[in-house]
């Protein structure tokens, strides 16, 4: 009989973790022969792969790994309720999922804002969905990550944005690019094929029971103002799996078809990198891009997929750009925007070309105005609490865009927060007036010195896709 567990602190206590450090190599054994029958055979089908999904340990290893203060589904379950009675619960689920009594829940509809003002509409699903989607993604990542190309970066396990950044900007530098396509999907995650989708993962997955699971996530639908609404097509962002079959579905639909056309149809150098339904595609040839454009769109429309116009467009860029353009008596490269950085063509001081990264301006000034109202909502704090705020949050903007050649972004983020911090203590009361000087010594003792985290890209990558 089951007994009762307690999660505290993300930890299952010691009576119920057993034989921990067996369990896991269990768990790494049985994922490794998954990732090797995969890399063997390209062409094999697994039949027999929803046992590993349902494994106790394989569930309990997906519910450490969640966010413990993410929002609830529509049931309300919060992390730490669910884990008050852990090892029960997991039992429970375990059970369901092996009888095929498991059924997947309504994802509650939540909104982000985009750079472009809109909302990107997400899903939340419940937690025991949140479960057993990363169980199942873990199992499918030792097949798929086998499989995915080299130049596919987004959501995948050890590839961060900057991997990808890193890529390109040594493509570029390196190969013979002179013309850059930018591109960009619309509404990708709400246009996926249901029926493609479930033909593209068959043809690797042969288990029935990994098929009729993915069909039930896609099928569940979307709560929103209590209404319940399924649709044929897309697949909500928000959960574990979303990302996974995303990049299954682009996988098939682009990046093994863009491969074949570069090594086929392409007379130049072409270079791919993609980050989800971002793509980026260096052509030394501008016939070759310009029959790339127009082969991609068919290619899309027949996956029910289309290139949104206004964030997709081709530009003469690369080391012979400037030069060309001004022979042309034309002004200076356009720039190209990618993973928050605009990348621009540059040259040293002793006139060689480098390719210069920048903070998008967007990004930054959305950032700050972001800023600038929760230093509103803090401003009768200490000035000790929101110093230590402000710190935090300026590390964590340079560890993320701290690369070579961008300090002068990274001081014009630090000064502008600097000044809405100022605007906001001058607020506080009309007798006090806080000074700039003072400022200047509140910036000395809570905004770090501005720091470079990234070294250059041909440091850190010496693999060119």
């Amino acid at each position: 009989m089951a007994t009762s567990t307690t999660v505290q602190d993300g930890k299952p206590p010691l009576h119920a973790k057993g034989n921990a450090y067996s369990r896991s190599i269990d768990l790494q054994s049985a994922q490794l022969r998954i990732r090797q029958a995969a890399a063997k055979e390209k062409e094999l089908q697994f039949t027999a792969l929803w046992h590993h999904v349902y494994n106790i340990d394989q569930l309990r290893k997906a519910y450490l790994s969640l966010k413990r203060n993410a929002a609830p589904g529509v049931d309300d379950q919060t992390w730490q309720a669910y884990g008050e009675e852990l090892e029960v619960n997991l039992q429970d689920l375990s059970e369901r999922l092996r009888r095929g009594a498991y059924h997947a829940k309504p994802v509650k509809r939540a909104y982000v804002p985009k750079a472009d003002g809109s909302q990107r509409p997400i899903g939340v699903p419940v937690l025991e969905d949140k479960i057993v989607q990363r169980a199942a993604v873990e199992v499918l990542n030792n097949i798929y990550e086998t499989d995915f190309k080299g130049f596919s970066y987004g959501y995948r396990p050890g590839r961060a944005p900057h991997n990808a950044l890193d890529a390109l900007s040594v493509g570029i530098i390196t190969q013979k690019v002179n013309w850059v396509w930018d591109a960009d999907i619309r509404g990708f995650f709400d246009a996926i094929d249901h029926e493609w989708l479930i033909k593209f993962i068959q043809h690797r997955i042969a288990d029935q029971r990994v098929v009729r699971h993915v069909k039930k996530w896609l099928n569940a639908g979307v709560l929103e103002d209590g209404e319940l609404t399924r649709a044929e097509e897309g697949t909500p962002q928000g959960g574990s799996v979303s990302p996974l079959l995303a990049n299954i579905y682009l996988h098939y639909v682009f990046d093994l078809w863009a491969d074949h056309w570069r090594r086929q149809a392409g007379r130049g150098k072409v270079i791919i990198v993609r980050f989800a339904d971002d793509i980026v595609v260096g052509f030394q040839s501008r016939k070759d891009a310009l029959e790339f454009q127009q082969d991609v769109k068919e290619r899309l429309r027949r996956f029910n997929l289309e290139l949104h116009a206004e964030k997709t467009r081709l530009i003469e860029f690369g080391r012979n750009a400037a030069e060309h353009r001004k022979a042309r008596g034309e002004g200076k490269p356009a720039t190209f925007d990618f993973l928050g950085f605009t990348h621009a063509c540059s040259v040293t001081r002793k006139g060689r070309y480098m390719l210069l990264r920048q903070t998008m301006r967007k990004k930054m000034q959305r950032k700050l105005q972001e800023l600038k109202k929760e230093l509103s909502k803090r401003m009768h704090l200490s000035i000790r609490e929101v110093g230590k705020w402000l710190r935090s949050v300026i590390v964590g903007h340079d560890r993320y865009y701290g690369v070579p050649l961008n300090r002068r972004r990274l001081n014009a983020f630090r000064y502008h927060l600097l000044c809405h911090w100022w605007q906001t203590l001058r607020r506080r009361s009309q007798r006090c007036r806080i000074t700039w000087e003072r400022m200047t010594l509140f910036a000395k003792r809570w905004f770090p010195l501005q720091r470079i985290y990234h070294p250059y890209p041909n440091r850190r990558l010496r693999v060119i896709t």
